[in-house]
């Protein structure tokens, strides 16, 4: 099994992104071979301020080193450095029909609020399917509000195979678990366009005033109060070993407490669940052309396969020998 995804760097990482994907991106390491890329391509519909690009692709791929993405055990590169993407993409965009991509959320979403789209927005579809057809992925795993990419990027692969002859693997969505809802510090879905996120590796001392200031219900401390409805609980519940969780849900249905405690409590169990890849990030923070070499390797390893795959299409369509 091929295993691929890619992450924007458009800004640093958060609890959400953490236990939303990063997290499954880790454990799928083993699970056969494994592409993952940070999507500084896609991030240029957002990010326009060129160093500040530069940065956040480079902290992109110090926090997933960090976090547990081992380069011997799967492949990390820059989108950019694979150049073959870029043209496959441009094969791809010639068979795909305006209305496919009409029909996509981010374009429509946008429109709908009367905002400009650019051509970036409307065909962002199409370079992620190159993302994916380029390594012959198999499995990608993504949100549920990232499956449609995946079926537009089937439907794209499917007509090309229609008309030039089997090129192009079809892949297939995961749908990460936890990646539907991590609670921001409103209760609301923790997304960075909200402005409710709790970062993986700001200091310790900001992400405990961040916690402390987490918005609560005005309940009695002496009423019972149910924990698997309460987004402070939720939070807990990610980072807290299953006695720590026990008892913090008796607590919760006991009643009694003030939700200070339970802010301590989390603030205590975030700095002990992240403090191996804080120091992890420390030391390659220290010495990024580390994480230079790994990029560099990484994208000579996956403009190998892309260049296979690239190969193929353009002998398939024409454009090759």
């Amino acid at each position: 099994m091929r295993v691929l995804s890619g992450i924007q760097p458009t800004g640093r990482f958060h609890w959400g992104n953490y236990f939303g994907a990063i997290r499954q991106y880790i454990d799928l390491q083993d699970a056969g071979e494994a592409y993952y890329f940070v999507a500084n391509l896609h991030a240029l519909t957002t990010v326009r301020d060129p160093e500040l690009l530069r940065q956040l692709t480079l902290d992109a791929a110090i926090d997933l080193v960090a976090l547990g993405l081992d380069p011997n055990r799967a492949v990390l590169f820059r989108q950019s450095d694979v150049p073959e993407v870029s043209e496959l993409c441009w094969l791809l965009m010639t068979g795909t029909p305006m209305g496919l991509l009409e029909r996509c959320h981010a374009y429509k979403d946008k429109k709908a609020k009367g905002l400009a789209a650019d051509a970036g927005l409307f065909t962002y579809p199409v370079l992620m399917a190159a993302d994916i057809l380029s390594y012959d992925a198999d499995v990608v795993p993504v949100g549920e509000d990232q499956v449609q990419h995946i079926e537009v990027c089937r439907d794209i692969a499917g007509s090309f195979n229609h008309h030039f002859g089997e090129t192009f693997v079809l892949p297939k969505a995961k749908v990460l678990e936890s990646a539907a809802r991590v609670p921001g510090t409103d209760g609301e879905k923790m997304s960075k366009s909200y402005n409710n996120t709790l970062e993986l590796f700001e200091p310790p001392a900001t992400l405990r005033k961040k916690i402390m200031r987490i918005t609560t219900d005005s309940r009695p401390m002496e009423q019972p109060k149910e924990p698997q409805t309460d987004h402070l609980f939720q939070l807990y519940s990610l980072l807290a070993t299953d006695p720590e969780r026990e008892d913090m849900a008796a607590l919760y249905r006991r009643g009694g407490f003030g939700y200070g405690e339970v802010k301590k409590a989390l603030a205590d169990v975030a700095e002990r669940f992240f403090a191996e890849p804080r120091a992890r990030r420390a030391e390659l923070e220290a010495h990024p052309e580390r994480v230079s070499e790994i990029l560099a390797d990484g994208a000579s390893r996956a403009r190998k396969k892309a260049g296979q795959v690239l190969a193929r299409a353009k002998k398939a369509c024409g454009t090759g020998a």
